[in-house]
């Protein structure tokens, strides 16, 4: 009796209400069914960026609206705005924390050969014209709150932006790719050492090296470590070399084949990959 009455007391005082402002209980019913589509929209979209965010925790607002918009289609009932998703991010605490600087991890006061930069004016046009890397570091926590960490090179070919794995590609190439193939980097201890020229020198790779420490000169590579530490590993605490290297085949499979690149008209490094015989424009600029 008392939840009879209460709903009673509650119609009355909406209707009176409607009836102040002019509305009537069918507008009322439907501002009702408004407000729980966009409920169900916002819970769609909280879903989905919770489900990128699994393999690539950094990603951004514009690439995951780009995806959303890719994997329901444009008519899609829940489907939002880039704006409205932005708004989604922000209003449930789902914006990515700016990554803090880290110390630099190339020692280029060795003395050992290096070799001329050889790609100042390149720009690349095929797969397996130019390969860039650069190395970073991982954290690996230990029990006790102390850290160690190990090193991660990651080798990109500058035409697709796929993360290749220098062994895996080495069998595979053919012999007409390899003939006009450079190979990039800084000239940093690792990528000067005799073990290291002598796999690219017997592959008959040509290697190039940058002429500073500027950043810029090897723009590509830098860009790529910071996308894989800071976006698709970021905030995860390993805590062994076998954690970072299960993540990271993870990690690069979500890069190569699922997440778009801005710099390739927003297709995936695959995609891209499948348009390399066609020598289509794929970049917005060098």
């Amino acid at each position: 009796m008392k939840t009879l009455a209460a709903e009673k007391v509650k119609g009355q005082t909406m209707g009176l209400l409607c009836r102040l402002f002019g509305k009537s209980w069918q507008a009322y019913y439907q501002h009702q069914d408004t407000l729980g589509k966009q409920r169900l929209r916002e819970e769609m979209v909280i879903q989905f960026i919770k489900d990128v965010r699994r393999l690539d925790p950094g990603i951004g607002g514009e690439k995951l609206h780009y995806m959303y918009r890719e994997r329901f289609g444009a008519g899609y009932e829940y489907m939002v705005g880039r704006d409205k998703m932005e708004a989604i991010i922000a209003r449930n605490g789902l914006n990515v924390r700016v990554p803090r600087r880290h110390p630099r991890t190339t020692d280029s006061r060795h003395g050992l050969p290096t070799y001329p930069n050889l790609v100042k004016e390149l720009i690349p046009i095929r797969k397996n014209q130019l390969w860039v890397t650069d190395i970073t570091y991982i954290p690996i926590w230990n029990p006790d709150g102390s850290y160690t960490f190990c090193y991660l090179s990651m080798i990109t070919d500058c035409y697709t932006k796929e993360i290749i794995c220098l062994m895996k590609a080495l069998e595979t190439l053919d012999t007409e790719e390899v003939v006009n193939l450079i190979h990039h980097s800084d000239r940093g201890i690792q990528y000067v050492s005799a073990a290291y020229t002598s796999l690219l020198i017997d592959a008959g790779i040509q290697i190039s090296m940058t002429e500073s420490g500027d950043p810029k000169d090897n723009a590509v590579a830098e860009r790529q470590n910071n996308t894989v530490k800071n976006e698709l590993l970021k905030d995860i605490k390993f805590h062994s070399i076998g954690e970072v290297r299960r993540t990271l085949d993870k990690a690069i499979a979500f890069y190569n084949n699922e997440r778009p690149h801005m710099s390739l008209n927003n297709m995936t490094p695959r995609q891209a990959w499948k348009f390399k015989k066609e020598h289509v424009p794929l970049h917005r600029k060098p």
